[in-house]
């Protein structure tokens, strides 16, 4: 365990708070709602790492009714002393200077999800506001902070008052961060509860006992504002039973494992379902690395290694038969691997994939020894999970001759295609656009309205097969998803490879109705569950076509839900006319270019995939076999024409 005494003479600091409001990108990624939501995360996150390491077990993160927001835990409170170089206190020191923490010093914190001590200092910087409580030492002390316009310029934190012992005596320990989101930086300052509460959510899962509550004093509820609060005895387990709750478990109680070896602790919680894909959810100090890494890798090769040995100890393999392969394993299979290490190496910026090695050999290394241990205990899950790998190998194969017929079917340059996509004359994949289309009417007038040079059209004649209830033997069979794949040119599954991708933008554009976000659904699900880099990289959009043309003498405007239609109508005034558009096949070829296929003009949304486990839960939800739970779902959210929508709920 770290050491307890936590002082000002811990904080390492490498360089000034510099540029951050120049350049927020650098920092947050964003301006818009990612970035908003980033900068509570940097707070979030620090009070998680003195849970994670011991010191607390609780934290509470409130939305005030002015915007503001609040996280506070029961830590062991920011050093208040002076620091030794710096001259100021701890405090002032990690809400001011970049690349300053107490997380350089592995005796301080064991694990750290805020590894650069960039985190609080950025917050103070996007904020109009932020003040600080510390309860430390029986005492509570205050310090607040303010971006303040001086000699033509906004300078972001700068320190309103110095810290302040306020002799108020408490029993209290821990950091309490009060901040207010910049508005002259953020495109909106609004906070989502439901993204809040579905990172909380996560926080608590990956922290066994952890304590997390949830305000919102924005709006009431009779006497009370909203509160929601998180705590999971079960931890992993109880997080694998959520993912699951709406699939077909082969067994009731996942299987749970965890050791440590070289400094690095594994947690490893796994179940099979009656599903036909693999979910692998994997977290380094609480951060999500939704593209995996090194410690997925050990992870992967361990649990091939031990089920083969199972596969051959329980007689299902013979000697001379060949040994499985690792996705045979996998198919159905939903895990959620937790490491928790030091001096954490991430791949690029995004802190999305781990790179060090010694987490794939360490984590290999635990899961080979624990899970054949768990397994000499539990022999008839072992049973099941070879078995569920034997019959996917069968399916493999079966997919194996379907993909070879569907390559010879529908290559590019196949009559089968040919016959459906209307190709585009531009020979650079990163300037073209295909637009899926539902029918031949739509695709005949989005055929008229393009561009030829740089958008390719492809109708669909049919419904694509809902990828979530088939086993890709079966999706391979569906003729619209072969014209698909070979359209897009990069192969799926496994073998999917995006630099091979003929189209950089992936338009699906389908009627504003119950039928358009269906096909919708279906082929973002396609998608999710056999090209998910497609997702990830950001080539798939959602196009929105218009429900409504107004128009009064000689002006005409377009409106995408009631809400403008109402406003157009206000301030168009009387005697306009409205045309509601049932489909895209009743707008001619120069409306649909200048409203739904203009890049000048046109409204899209890019899909993309923020909470991997959530847009897994939603997935499975949607295109599942759980009626009752689906229909609840698109009563309370369907809007068949808003961006926060179906799968861009899904996949924000």
């Amino acid at each position: 365990m770290a050491k307890k005494d936590y002082t000002a003479s811990n904080i390492q600091v490498v360089e000034g708070l510099d540029a951050v409001r120049l350049r927020p990108g650098m920092y947050i990624g964003s301006t818009g709602v990612r970035g908003l939501h980033h900068i509570l995360w940097e707070i979030v996150d620090n009070g998680m790492d003195e849970v994670a390491n011991g010191y607390g077990d609780s934290i509470s993160v409130t939305v005030h009714a002015d915007g503001s927001v609040s996280v506070e835990d029961n830590g062991r409170g920011i050093p208040v002393d002076m620091h030794p170089t710096m001259k100021v206190s701890g405090v002032e020191v990690v809400f001011t200077q970049l690349h300053a923490g107490g997380k350089f010093d592995s005796e301080n914190y064991s694990y750290s999800g805020g590894l650069h001590g960039v985190g609080a200092s950025v917050t103070n910087a996007l904020s109009r506001w932020l003040n600080v409580e510390v309860y430390k030492n029986g005492t509570t002390y205050k310090i607040e902070f303010e971006s303040v316009e001086k000699d033509g310029k906004v300078h972001g934190g700068l320190v309103k008052n110095k810290l302040v012992d306020t002799k108020e005596k408490t029993k209290k320990h821990g950091t309490k961060v009060t901040f207010m989101p910049d508005d002259r930086i953020f495109e909106t300052t609004k906070f989502s509860i439901d993204t809040i509460s579905r990172r909380l959510k996560e926080l608590a899962f990956l922290n066994k006992g952890a304590h997390i509550t949830l305000v919102d004093e924005r709006t009431s509820y009779g006497e009370s504002f909203l509160k929601r609060e998180f705590y999971y005895e079960g931890g992993l387990i109880d997080f694998v039973k959520d993912l699951n709750e709406i699939k077909t478990p082969a067994f009731d109680t996942p299987v749970y494992i965890e050791g440590e070896k070289d400094n690095v602790l594994a947690q490893l919680a796994l179940q099979y379902t009656d599903a036909y894909t693999e979910n692998i959810f994997s977290y380094v100090n609480n951060i999500p690395t939704s593209e995996g890494g090194t410690h997925e890798t050990g992870f992967k090769i361990a649990l091939t290694r031990v089920l083969n040995d199972w596969a051959r100890k329980l007689g299902v393999l013979k000697d001379k038969e060949p040994n499985l392969q690792g996705e045979d394993f996998r198919e159905g299979l939903t895990a959620v691997l937790s490491v928790k290490m030091q001096n954490v190496q991430f791949e690029g910026q995004t802190k999305t994939k781990l790179g060090n090695t010694e987490a794939r050999l360490a984590v290999e290394s635990i899961v080979l020894s624990e899970l054949n241990a768990y397994f000499d205990k539990h022999r008839a899950v072992a049973e099941i999970a070879v078995k569920k790998g034997v019959l996917a190998a069968k399916v493999r194969e079966a997919a194996r001759k379907q993909k070879e017929l569907t390559r010879a079917k529908n290559s590019i340059d196949n009559f089968h295609t040919v016959g459906k996509l209307k190709s585009c004359t531009g020979k650079k994949p990163e300037l073209n656009e295909l637009f899926i289309v539902e029918g031949d009417s739509a695709g005949g007038t989005c055929t008229q309205a393009r561009n030829r040079s740089f958008q390719a059209i492809l109708p669909l004649r049919g419904k694509p097969l809902n990828a979530e209830k088939k086993r890709i033997d079966q999706v391979l069979a569906n003729e619209e998803i072969r014209t698909l794949i070979s359209a897009l040119g990069a192969d799926f599954g496994k073998d999917f490879n995006i630099d091979d991708l003929r189209y950089h933008k992936v338009v699906i554009l389908s009627d504003a109705d119950q039928d358009g976000m269906h096909i919708r659904a279906i082929l973002l699900t396609f998608f999710f569950r056999y090209m998910r880099e497609l997702i990830t990289e950001g080539h798939v959009y959602i196009g929105l076509p218009p429900l409504y043309r107004i128009s009064k003498r000689g002006q005409t405007e377009y409106a995408y839900d009631d809400a403008a239609l109402e406003k157009l109508k206000k301030e168009m005034g009387k005697g306009v006319e409205i045309q509601r558009y049932k489909g895209l096949g009743e707008m001619n070829a120069e409306q649909l270019w200048e409203t739904t296929m203009d890049p000048k003009t046109r409204k899209l949304v890019r899909v993309a995939i923020e909470d991997a486990a959530e847009a897994e839960r939603l997935v499975s939800t949607l295109m599942g076999d759980a009626v009752e739970q689906r229909r609840n779902y698109i009563i309370e959210h369907a809007n068949f024409n808003k961006e926060d929508t179906f799968m861009d709920i899904v996949n924000k």
